[in-house]
């Protein structure tokens, strides 16, 4: 039991990234579903599924015949300890748009991008290249 999901389900990844696995399996909990949605949209996993009640499978995407992984890098940003809010206005931006940065906001879980386009800041949760 954890008290921060999110920062499992960025764990999860990471580790099934360092040992080349195709899938892994994560906590089934909203903010991650979101999370994992985003993920998807932006090509950085292949897909997922809803596994049973508890858990998601994820589908890790790689490149090449040595299978690069396309994750490079995955930060967690706000932690429960610290919680790190900025304006839209003051998102930061990652390897000069290569990279995302995903937000809490009062419109739910959006990337960098999205929530400029919308002009809503919020809780910078994590940040992906």
């Amino acid at each position: 039991m954890s008290n921060d999901s999110i920062s499992d389900v960025l764990t999860q990844i990471r580790n099934a990234n360092l040992i080349k696995s195709l899938s892994t399996l994560v906590p089934n909990t909203s903010a991650n579903y979101q999370i994992l949605r985003i993920l998807q949209k932006e090509g950085f996993i292949k897909s997922f599924n809803i596994l049973s009640k508890k858990h998601f499978i994820i589908y890790l995407k790689y490149t090449g015949r040595n299978r690069r992984p396309i994750l490079t890098n995955m930060r967690r940003i706000s932690k429960p300890g610290r919680r790190v809010y900025t304006s839209y206005k003051e998102i930061p931006s990652i390897l000069g748009g290569l990279g995302i940065v995903i937000l809490s906001t009062s419109k739910g879980i959006l990337t960098d991008r999205e929530a400029r386009f919308q002009g809503v800041g919020g809780e910078v949760l994590c940040s992906i290249w």
